[in-house]
C-alpha cells in the first residue's frame, strides 16, 4: 500500500487493547500471512491521508510494543483500565488527539483487510459536513468509519463496552458509503477466523 498524503487535522486510532478472550490471547501478535495480526491494520491507517496514527493498547501492550515497527507517525497509547470496554480505549485515542484535529479515521486492529481506498470518501463527507461517515457491507456496519471534531464530546461520553456504532446510529446526517470489499467487514475473533482469513487471497 502507498501512503497518501497527510490531510492537516486529521488522525487515525486503531483499537488495539482487548485481551481477546475468544482467541485464547495473544491474537493481535498472532502471525498472520508471516507479519502479526495487528500490523495489518496499522500499515492501512497509515496508507490513509492522517497526520498520525494512534495505536491503542492494553491486555497485550508489551508484546504489541515489540511487534510494531518504528514509525514517525505512530503512536502508541496504553490504556492502563482498558478492561472498562471499548469506550474506554476510544476514549483514550480521543484524548490524546491535538486540538486542532478535526477528524479522526477509526480501526480495529483484528480486522487485517480493512481497505484504506474507502479513507478519501469517508473524510471527503466529513468535509462537506457530514458529522461522520461509515462504511457499510451487504447492510453491515463496517471500517474504517471517519468522524469529524465535533462529535468528539460525544465519543468521550461513551461508556461500557460500546464503540462509535451506537452514537452513529442515532446521530442526524451521518453518511453511509457502500463498500463492496468484504474486508471492511471481516474480523478476527477466533483461531479458525485466523486461518480462514489467512486462507483467502487478498491483494491490498
Amino acid at each position: 500500500m502507498s501512503p497518501s498524503a497527510p490531510e492537516s487535522g486529521v488522525h487515525a486510532i486503531v483499537l488495539a487493547a482487548g485481551a481477546g478472550r475468544r482467541f485464547g490471547g495473544g491474537k493481535l501478535v498472532s502471525d498472520f500471512k508471516g507479519r502479526p495480526l495487528l500490523c495489518w491494520a496499522v500499515d492501512t491507517a497509515l496508507a490513509c491521508p492522517v497526520e498520525s496514527v494512534r495505536v491503542v493498547v492494553g491486555a497485550e501492550a508489551a508484546a504489541v510494543e515489540r511487534i510494531l515497527s518504528p514509525d514517525d507517525r505512530v503512536r502508541i497509547l496504553i490504556c492502563p483500565d482498558w478492561d472498562e470496554g471499548l469506550s474506554r480505549s476510544l476514549r483514550c485515542g480521543v484524548e490524546s488527539l491535538p486540538v486542532d484535529a478535526r477528524a479522526l479515521l477509526l480501526f480495529l486492529g483484528d480486522m487485517p483487510y480493512a481497505p484504506s481506498c474507502l479513507a478519501g470518501p469517508l473524510l471527503d463527507a466529513v468535509a462537506a459536513g457530514a458529522p461522520a461517515a461509515m462504511a457499510t457491507c451487504r447492510g453491515r456496519p463496517a471500517h474504517p468509519v471517519a468522524i469529524s471534531a465535533r462529535l468528539f464530546p460525544d465519543l468521550l461520553r461513551l461508556t461500557g463496552d460500546q464503540g462509535a456504532r451506537g452514537l452513529l446510529r442515532t446521530c442526524p446526517g451521518v453518511v453511509e458509503i457502500e463498500a463492496d470489499d468484504e474486508g471492511s467487514i471481516a474480523d478476527v475473533d477466533t483461531p479458525d477466523d485466523l486461518r480462514r482469513l489467512a486462507g483467502e487471497p487478498r491483494h491490498l
